[in-house]
């Protein structure tokens, strides 16, 4: 999609004039080169006065478990209250592609803003609101939206109150649309489960005319660099372009039924290299008479299958709660649990809310995914 806040001049890279004296300075702001999406951006400042080079430290994940055949359960609720946002951050999967992390921020003010270098993030706000303040405006968020943020976007993150939860998508690609959902010029089609119409886009903030010591952490390749600027990240007049975050309620998908059990396909939310996200939202089950609603038992032959459960009593599983994440890894199969398969026969529908992560290449558990695991998760199929 195309859009523009603020100020900005009738043709690109030409003067635009500051009216208290001098000119704006253009920024593009785009990725894959000069290619793949991208935006112009114009500041008060040179968006390239930088006053120190501080510390780097290394924050890639470690794997305590890199070739898992195991099925798992995380209990992500487990992981603590921390104040600071990024530090907060805990990675629990992970592969050359993607990380997977939960959150538990106190929402205490950050005293810094935040760039990723290395990957999109999706950001899906389990509890808690607030807005995610960046380069290109301000965005309002609450419970069940998902935050898409293009990598190099700076921004802060504010919360209303010190009890919330994120589950949190890092690609190393761009995260976009399904392809089969949008057209030639990436209108989303009418068979689209949803539509731009459900799209939140950023609002404008009035520039910040100011010049300082503005600390700005920067994560790349598996490093966080920490990149003192002279001018406010955020004096910002004006942008257009096709670039830029937006959010996405999940309760605003609308969902793809059937005479008889749809695969998960149906579901699929976002895409990117290598993996896919679904949202398995509140819907009516399938209407064939003889319908069984509750997923069939599948082999998982090419991609490791992650369930984030939000919300609802899952129809598949006999006992999870608000955090869980279970992890069904590829080359064997899986499928409900004993006596769910019975118990779906004859239901019309179901209020559950989860997050489905889809990926084509295996996961590798961090050490804190192991110690916020189920450890007789696996054995659950056992029939008594």
């Amino acid at each position: 999609m195309y859009h523009k806040l603020g100020n900005i001049p009738s043709k690109r890279h030409t003067v635009h004039e500051n009216p208290k004296g001098g000119i704006y300075y253009e920024q593009l702001f785009g990725t894959e080169g000069f290619h793949g999406a991208s935006s112009l951006l114009y500041h008060i400042h040179r968006p390239t006065m930088i006053a120190e080079v501080g510390e780097s430290k290394v924050i890639a994940p470690v794997a305590a478990v890199s070739k898992n055949i195991s099925p798992r359960m995380i209990q992500g609720f487990q992981a603590e209250p921390t104040d600071d946002f990024l530090d907060s951050r805990t990675p629990v999967l992970f592969n050359d592609d993607v990380t997977l992390e939960v959150a538990a921020p106190t929402g205490q003010a950050m005293t810094y803003y935040y760039k990723n270098g290395d990957s999109d993030e999706l950001i899906f706000v389990h509890k808690g609101t607030g807005t995610m303040v960046s380069l290109f405006g301000e965005l309002a968020f609450g419970p069940k939206d998902y935050i898409h943020i293009p990598r190099g976007t700076i921004y802060q993150m504010t919360f209303d109150s010190e009890d919330n939860r994120l589950f949190i998508i890092e690609s190393k690609s761009a995260i976009k649309f399904p392809k089969r959902y949008t057209n030639g010029v990436g209108q989303l089609l009418e068979h689209s489960p949803f539509c731009e119409r459900d799209l939140r886009l950023p609002e404008f903030a009035e520039a910040k005319d100011e010049v300082g010591r503005f600390t700005i952490k920067v994560k790349k390749a598996g490093m966080m660099h920490h990149v003192v600027y002279g001018s406010h990240p955020f004096d910002v007049v004006g942008w257009d372009g096709y670039c830029f975050p937006y959010a996405f309620n999940a309760l605003d998908f609308e969902p793809i039924t059937g005479r008889v059990h749809q695969p998960p396909i149906v579901h699929q939310n976002f895409e990117a290299h290598n993996f896919v996200v679904c949202t398995f939202a509140p819907r009516m089950y399938d209407y064939h008479p003889k319908a069984i609603p509750s997923p069939y038992n599948h082999s998982n032959i090419d991609s490791d299958e992650v369930l984030y459960y939000v919300d609802g009593d899952f129809m598949s599983r006999n006992h999870v709660e608000q955090g869980f994440i279970s992890l069904h890894p590829a080359g064997i199969p899986h499928g409900p649990h004993p006596g769910a398969y019975e118990r779906s026969i004859g239901q019309t529908a179901t209020e559950e809310l989860a997050v489905m992560v889809d990926t084509f290449r295996p996961l590798q558990l961090t050490q804190a995914a192991i110690d916020m695991g189920m450890n007789d998760y696996w054995a659950s199929w056992q029939e008594s």
